[in-house]
C-alpha cells in the first residue's frame, strides 16, 4: 500500500477518533459544571486526554500531541485527586476550545499545524495558575526534535517560545 494513503487513512481515523474523545471531554467538563469535583467525570477528562494524547503521539501529529499531552498533565493531578476546582472550568473549556480547532486545521498531507502557539501557551498558562500546578513549555530543541522538555532552562529569558510558529515539513 501507498505510505501515502496509509498516512492518510490513519490520519482520517484519527481525527474520527480524536472528534469522539473530544465530545466525550466536552462531556465531562459540562458534567463538573453540573455537579463539582465529581470523580467519575474527573476520571473520564483525565483518560479521555491522555488517550487523545496517545494517539495524537502515535500518528505523529506533534503538536496537537504536544498539547493535548500539556492538558492532561496539568490536568491529571487536580483529576486524580479529585479537587479541581470550578475556577478552572472556563480555562479547561478554553483549552477544549483550541484543541478542537487544532484538529480541523490540521493539514490532511502530513498531519502538522502550521500555527503560531501563543494563545496555546496563554490558554495553558492560565490554566497553570488556575489548577495551581507549574508550567514550562518545550525549549525550542526539544520541541523541533519532538521530545518532552525535562532539562533546566529559563525559556522565557531566552526567549525561545514567544514568537515561534510551527512549520510544516
Amino acid at each position: 500500500m501507498d505510505t501515502a494513503l496509509a498516512f492518510d487513512n490513519a490520519l482520517q481515523g484519527f481525527l474520527l477518533d480524536a472528534q469522539v474523545l473530544l465530545t466525550q471531554a466536552q462531556e465531562c467538563l459540562q458534567h463538573l459544571e453540573l455537579i463539582d469535583n465529581d470523580p467519575d467525570a474527573c476520571r473520564c477528562l483525565d483518560s479521555t486526554l491522555a488517550s487523545l494524547a496517545g494517539q495524537a503521539t502515535r500518528l505523529g501529529a506533534r503538536e496537537v500531541a504536544h498539547y493535548a499531552t500539556a492538558l492532561h498533565q496539568l490536568l491529571a493531578p487536580a483529576c486524580q485527586s479529585g479537587c479541581l476546582q470550578p475556577e478552572a472550568l472556563p480555562a479547561i473549556e478554553a483549552c477544549l476550545t483550541l484543541l478542537a480547532w487544532q484538529l480541523e486545521l490540521l493539514d490532511s498531507r502530513t498531519g502538522r499545524l502550521n500555527l503560531d502557539i501563543g494563545e496555546q501557551l496563554v490558554l495553558l498558562g492560565e490554566l497553570a495558575k488556575v489548577v495551581q500546578q507549574p508550567f514550562a513549555p518545550a525549549c525550542a530543541s526539544c520541541d523541533e526534535a519532538g521530545k518532552t522538555c525535562d532539562h533546566p532552562h529559563d525559556a522565557m529569558r531566552s526567549g525561545s517560545h514567544g514568537s515561534r510558529s510551527y512549520r510544516a515539513h
